[in-house]
């Protein structure tokens, strides 16, 4: 009998996309790296474009959150993954975030993971991410999310049965019978996971990603910075930002990845595009 995932469901591939993971049997085996440097001229226009309109300043990070949902929309094959050598398609979008409670060395860290339909506006993304980044940093607030109520369960366990248990949640999730309530808890089992370093200072990194769970991509928002550029036959300051990506290259194959790449710099390029349903 085939146990059936909670979070994906199996697929057929082609004969050399089936035998890579079994040579690349851990996503540390099969990572690729990339690091890309965009213009931030058209993302400066929409968020005057919309605070205009709407008296509400989305951020970069709002805007390039929907680029990469509808660019997973758009190339359904990325939102894949391997586990114990078989490929799935996941059921649903999923983006993991970090988020520090303050900016102090002492302030508590949790994860936050978000499901997305695919069509989602900046200005949704917005209020999806502020509702509840705002309630995780109200230390009056006594509602914990998915995660944190998992972790707060296991911290008081000694360290020799927290790596049982682990070990034991590593087995189950390979054959498939990882209930369902740790996948919905765990920020590991996602689409991608999504840190925003610009925002403490911070330019991209180049973040592995983990082997634990699913999450088939890493990406990394960096900070703003100015280069000099040559436009019109003039030398003008340009402001620019890099975005690091960490990739298994295993889920899908190296043309079907620069396709999806290339559709989402072209939301960034772009951004009004965004706000139009499918």
């Amino acid at each position: 009998m085939v146990l059936k995932r909670k979070d994906g469901y199996r697929i057929k591939v082609d004969a050399f996309s089936r035998f890579i993971p079994l040579i690349m049997k851990e996503r540390n085996d099969a990572l690729v790296y990339l690091n890309q440097e965009i213009s931030l001229t058209s993302l400066d226009e929409y968020v005057k474009r919309i605070y205009e309109e709407t008296g509400i300043r989305v951020s970069y990070m709002h805007i390039i959150y929907s680029a990469i949902v509808r660019t997973y929309k758009d190339m359904p094959h990325i939102n894949r993954f391997i586990m114990s050598g078989k490929h799935y398609m996941r059921n649903n979008i999923e983006i993991s975030m970090a988020v520090k409670k303050s900016l102090s060395v002492d302030a508590e860290e949790t994860s936050l993971k978000f499901k997305f339909e695919g069509n989602e506006s900046p200005l949704e993304i917005k209020q999806m991410l502020d509702e509840q980044i705002n309630l995780e940093k109200n230390q009056d607030s006594n509602k914990k999310n998915l995660t944190d109520l998992f972790v707060k369960t296991l911290e008081n366990i000694p360290t020799f049965l927290l790596k049982f248990i682990v070990g034991v949640l590593k087995t189950m999730d390979k054959i498939n019978i990882m209930p369902k309530s740790v996948i919905d808890a765990s920020p590991f089992h996602a689409s991608a996971f999504i840190t925003n370093l610009g925002s403490i200072g911070l330019d991209a990194a180049l973040h592995h990603i983990y082997n634990f769970g699913t999450v088939g991509a890493f990406l990394s928002i960096g900070k703003k910075g100015k280069k000099l550029v040559m436009k019109d036959g003039e030398v003008v300051e340009e402001k620019i930002m890099n975005i690091g990506f960490v990739i298994d290259e295993r889920i899908c194959d190296g043309y079907y990845y620069a396709k999806a790449m290339r559709q989402f710099y072209k939301y960034l390029q772009n951004p009004n595009a965004l706000d139009k349903e499918d």
